[in-house]
């Protein structure tokens, strides 16, 4: 058992919290392969784009959280690794679709309007942030943000909501399914508005032009954070890293506590410690740990630094690189909605999530 001195909360007295440390995995695990991941990462894409139901009007595709925001996150991480000349084919293809929607937003229909009134709506502020995010992981690439990426934050801020009790967030789509399409998935959708502001080049954070609403998206992450599941606060905690007013010094030392006692004894993390969670179909829940908590958890600790963690950092990066897939380079998780068959395209959704985390935590450790 380790003792690490934290604050608890934003409490002034110190005091000690226990965190038990996992044991010492493997002294040299084995290597993972970024080949085969940039293989499974494109062969995703590839068959999202062309999936009937991903395709939208005017010869586009619909963005996913699951799918297209991981591959965007970590393929151009894999690059250098495995001495890409240049951004992939599948990539310039999604690139190319988001690009354009963002250019004839107003003619573009939502990607949803069925079922209930404020479905449209919702699908909008989706969308919204989605391509701003995609976009811009690019852009922190080159160090310069397109005017196509300009654009797109132009319509984030456009559909972000501007009065009511979610003023600062966004309407984002709920499909009761965990954890990107849920009644709580607009406050992660909203981490990830503050985390490509974070990210964006050309000191976008601190254009006058964005003032206001990045003041009422901080003001609102910060009233709503308390409720929020741990997947929610993981991502903040990453976004301040970034945008360092997210969260105070105490609140982040005791995040990060927090997800430092949830750490498996194999050295990863399970999704379904992170919330309040429960299938649709009755059926257990996989606790087991996955590649997207144990990527999520990994980054947000190490990015933000709260507490140094060594061993913690060493035994989640360990367990990512002892449990790629050697046959197609991916992470398992889990669904946290109903029990999927692994060689389902459904059942990918979330392998495609972990291995994505797993792949920028690994190419972003120190």
């Amino acid at each position: 058992m380790k003792c690490v001195p934290i604050l608890a909360g934003i409490a002034s007295a110190s005091f000690l919290t226990c965190v038990i440390a996992s044991p010492l995995p493997p002294a040299k695990p084995a290597a993972w392969d970024a080949k085969l991941s940039a293989k499974y990462l494109d062969d995703r894409e590839i068959y999202w784009q062309g999936w009937e139901h991903a395709e939208r009007d005017h010869d586009t595709h619909c963005v996913s959280c699951h799918t297209q925001l991981p591959y965007a996150l970590s393929r151009s991480a894999l690059r250098q690794k495995i001495n890409e000349p240049g951004i992939s084919v599948p990539e310039q293809k999604m690139l190319a679709d988001i690009g354009k929607r963002v250019k004839i937003w107003d003619d573009a229909e939502p990607f949803y309007t069925d079922s209930t009134p404020t479905r449209g709506i919702q699908a909008r502020g989706t969308e919204a942030v989605l391509n701003a995010f995609i976009l811009n992981c690019y852009d922190a690439q080159t160090g310069h943000l397109s005017a196509t990426t300009k654009q797109a934050f132009d319509n984030a801020w456009q559909t972000q909501l501007k009065t009511g009790p979610d003023a600062g967030g966004w309407p984002w789509l709920d499909f009761q399914n965990e954890p990107w399409e849920s009644g709580d998935s607009a406050y992660q959708g909203a981490t990830y508005a503050a985390l490509a502001v974070g990210m964006a080049p050309d000191n976008y954070r601190d254009s006058p032009a964005i003032r206001p609403q990045l003041a009422l998206l901080t003001s609102y992450l910060k009233q709503h954070y308390a409720s929020q599941s741990l997947t929610n606060r993981l991502v903040l905690l990453w976004a301040s890293a970034k945008l360092p007013t997210l969260l105070t010094p105490a609140e982040r030392r005791a995040l990060v506590a927090e997800t430092m006692m949830l750490q498996q004894r194999d050295g990863g993390w399970s999704l379904t410690s992170f919330g309040h969670y429960g299938r649709k179909d009755y059926t257990e829940l996989e606790t087991r740990s996955d590649g997207f908590a144990t990527g999520l958890a990994e980054l947000a600790i190490e990015e933000t630094n709260a507490l140094p963690g060594d061993q913690i950092i060493k035994n989640a990066l360990d367990w990512l690189r002892s449990n790629q897939s050697k046959e197609d380079g991916s992470w398992a998780a889990y669904s946290l909605n109903k029990k999927r068959d692994p060689n389902s395209n459904v059942g990918h959704f979330m392998m495609d999530a972990a291995t994505g985390f797993a792949i920028e935590a690994l190419a972003k450790s120190k």
